[in-house]
């Protein structure tokens, strides 16, 4: 990706989401921000990690339309100087097939060509009843970047996790799917998971990116869930709610916690964003409304 050096970002600097709406009103997210994207199931947390990263891709590499896709966003603007997905149980296919089903072709040639893949799913099987086959990445993760193998970690997949995050932080918007995997294997401890998310949000502001993790909600015991939150810089949390004129479920943003975000927008307008998945826009906000 083209875009300004991150490493040389002001403090003030923000990156933009690439939700139109969403950036307009809060003026994007902070350079160096850890960003936790909590959500019921389908309610849109992924949907929105991945709109962010194709509409990055686009503004990055087509500089001449830039404020076309990025909308009303307002600056000083930062762009990442890569994407970088890390999946732990997520394929590559997998991810590409789901990009092209829901969002326009060129969402998913940007992301075909662009995206840095860092598939973990051989050590997060590793000591699994899954087969080694099932688990198998589908092509070795990026040759161009020197990182340690994350099969050979004596750490676990926290260890590989780790490594992977510290290879490509730098300068990228770094996605994270997810800590519910993570939660779910009993052989990695809460409070391991939690310490390496307290050391990612103090590491992330040397790295001057964006990280994204995802985490589905009710995975957690609500005191883990709650210390994971009180270790990030944010949290946008991502529900499904009953429409106020339309006895129909639409899915809806909230801004949970972030104290740059919150000092940001004007007291009259917090509250939640209605969101929607439409082909040809990815995740776009259909209604921003205030909240008792």
């Amino acid at each position: 990706m083209q875009g300004r050096e991150i490493g040389v970002a002001r403090v003030s600097a923000r990156i933009p989401t690439g939700v139109n709406d969403f950036d307009h009103i809060t003026g994007g997210l902070p350079v160096g921000s850890v960003m936790l994207l909590s959500g019921e199931p389908g309610a849109g947390s992924y949907e929105f990690s991945l709109t962010s990263a194709a509409t990055l891709m686009r503004a990055s590499h087509r500089r001449d339309v830039r404020s076309l896709y990025l909308g009303r966003y307002q600056g000083p603007l930062a762009l990442p100087g890569r994407v970088t997905f890390v999946s732990l149980t997520r394929s590559r296919e997998q991810l590409l097939r789901e990009a092209d089903a829901a969002f326009p072709t060129e969402y998913g040639e940007l992301l075909s060509e662009h995206l840095d893949f860092v598939d973990l799913s051989a050590p997060y099987f590793s000591d699994s009843v899954v087969p080694a086959a099932w688990a198998e990445a589908e092509r070795p993760v990026l040759e161009t970047l020197s990182s340690p193998s994350p099969s050979s970690s004596s750490e676990g997949i926290l260890g590989s996790l780790t490594a992977a995050m510290e290879a490509r932080g730098r300068g990228s918007l770094l996605i994270v799917d997810s800590l519910s995997d993570l939660l779910a294997r009993s052989a990695v401890e809460p409070d391991d998971i939690l310490t390496v998310v307290k050391g990612l949000r103090r590491r992330a502001k040397q790295w001057n990116g964006l990280v994204y993790l995802l985490l589905a909600k009710g995975v957690a015991d609500p005191r883990v869930e709650q210390g994971i939150k009180d270790s990030v810089d944010g949290v946008l949390d991502f529900s499904w709610v009953r429409h106020q004129n339309r006895s129909v479920r639409i899915r809806a943003l909230l801004i949970e916690k972030s104290m740059p975000l919150l000092a940001y927008v004007p007291q009259e307008l917090q509250g939640r964003f209605l969101l929607d998945v439409r082909g040809k826009f990815g995740l776009v906000t259909t209604q921003y409304e205030r909240v008792g």
